[in-house]
């Protein structure tokens, strides 16, 4: 098996724990730790340390697009539903049913709920920005409170107010 290798980022909104290999990012959660437990070290891959980068980027309002590998596992279904969300413009929402739209199912939009739920690639595939029909926000494995700031940061980046 690929070794994982893992690195924490301390964002404003709690311990980001970013795990991968070389050839990408395997997860990107939001930790409960108080502080970051897993440094850069010599045998860090690049993969990690660009994630890093970019992330820290996201935060401190630099960047609205990723560009590092990432290896999503799952079903056909999942991969369809998270290769979609990056489709959703950086500070806009889209809802459950727009998703199951553009995958070509407008019936699946409760599938399209499970396949975001199993997302373990958090911010880099935005997951976030999925909403409820009714414009409110709903389930988000990092909690609700963040999915609300990183949602408020996006849109204050994008009008020119960083929140950095």
């Amino acid at each position: 098996m690929t070794e994982l290798h893992q690195v924490d980022y301390p964002s404003p909104i709690g311990i980001v724990e970013i795990t991968g290999t070389e050839q990408g990012i395997v997860s990107l959660y939001f930790s409960e730790g108080e502080q970051p437990v897993h440094a850069v070290q010599p045998d860090t891959p690049q993969v990690l340390k660009d994630a890093l980068q970019e992330v820290d980027e996201y935060f401190k309002g630099e960047r609205m697009e990723f560009t590092v590998p990432c290896l999503s596992t799952g079903t056909e279904f999942q991969q369809k539903v998270w290769a979609s969300l990056p489709s959703i413009a950086y500070g806009e929402t889209a809802s459950y049913r727009d998703i199951a739209l553009a995958v070509g199912n407008e019936k699946s939009v409760r599938a399209v709920g499970n396949a975001n739920s199993k997302n373990k690639i958090s911010i880099i595939i935005p997951c976030h920005r999925i909403i409820g029909s009714n414009g409110k926000l709903t389930g988000y494995a990092g909690s609700l409170s963040r999915k609300e700031w990183l949602l408020k940061h996006e849109q204050s980046v994008r009008n020119g107010q960083v929140k950095a």
